[in-house]
């Protein structure tokens, strides 16, 4: 079957490039799904150059995939073949077909298309877990960087519908406009205009953008560090830290981390976009063969919201 794979096994020297691969080899409890969209995820990117222990092989990347079951699972778990779902494998779903997990899909209705269905995995997983992480939120302020990307749009959209009083940072007043319209109270242009404090904090940058959202923090306020998209390391100095916001806390998050399954989370995102309660951000979608366009466009933050590819 067809697949993108980094170069070095496509025979070229692009990163990243269509080629052949082993059809999927699924365990008793796998069904293998026929990829008609797949959404690509800054985590993906950034571990395009890891290497797996065995082999030395390059890890292909795919978690966030939609299209329909060609083979059920052995085991008689999951989905009847040929029916509509949205998955998240563990990577190789940026292919013709993948195995998946039975615990790790959900079924479509017809009201939600593929592309939409693509976007939910993983950065609708992420927002719905990392939500959780924080607690309860309702009349609480909170704090929102990195709030452009696909998912700081499903965050800002959950978080207000549980009655937080949510702050996003975006730099971009179109962008910002958007997440007012989705129940954003402010918009600032920089985490540094932010008007605390603020009881939780969820932190996406890294860098600068750490530092200064932790000094906004009210006391015992609670600081979620769930990504660093801007690249640049963190650097906290001891005594600053407790000069700040008394009994503040860092807590890290892993998104892969959970007591529930993909596949329940994947459930109820798919009910809450059904039921027009929540509305993934597509920016731009392409035919797969530009895959590696797409990457270079959002490593440049010029997409805003989702991007998603289809499967030809």
């Amino acid at each position: 079957m067809k697949a993108m794979l980094p170069g070095n096994a496509a025979g070229t020297d692009e990163p990243l490039a269509l080629g052949e691969a082993a059809e999927p080899r699924p365990a008793a409890d796998e069904a293998v799904v026929e990829v008609e969209a797949y959404s690509v995820s800054h985590g993906e990117v950034f571990r395009l150059d890891d290497r797996l222990d065995r082999g030395g092989a390059r890890w292909r990347p795919g978690q966030g995939v939609a299209g329909a079951v060609l083979r059920p699972a052995a085991d008689g778990s999951g989905p009847a073949e040929g029916a509509r779902v949205v998955a998240h494998p563990p990577a190789l779903g940026w292919a013709e077909r993948v195995a998946v997990p039975t615990h790790s899909l959900a079924e479509l209705p017809d009201s939600v298309d593929a592309v939409t269905a693509a976007t939910l995995s993983p950065a609708g997983i992420a927002a719905l877990r990392l939500l959780r992480a924080a607690g309860p939120l309702a009349g609480r302020k909170v704090l929102l960087t990195g709030a452009s990307g696909g998912v700081g749009h499903y965050v800002t959209e959950l978080a207000a519908a549980g009655g937080a009083q949510l702050t996003a940072v975006s730099a971009t007043a179109e962008r910002g406009a958007k997440l007012m319209q989705l129940g954003a109270i402010e918009l600032v242009t920089s985490v540094a205009r932010a008007r605390g404090p603020y009881d939780v904090v969820l932190e996406s940058v890294g860098g600068d953008s750490l530092t200064t959202a932790l000094a906004a923090l009210a006391p015992d306020g609670l600081l979620v560090w769930f990504g660093q998209t801007g690249r640049a390391p963190v650097a906290l100095d001891f005594f600053s830290f407790f000069q700040g916001p008394n009994q503040a806390r860092i807590a890290h998050f892993d998104y892969t981390t959970s007591d529930v399954t993909y596949g329940q989370d994947l459930s109820v995102l798919v009910r809450l976009v059904a039921a027009g309660r929540l509305h993934p951000e597509i920016g731009t979608v392409r035919d797969w063969t530009r895959t590696a366009d797409v990457i270079t466009d959002l490593c440049g933050r010029r997409i805003r919201g989702n991007a998603v590819l289809t499967v030809g």
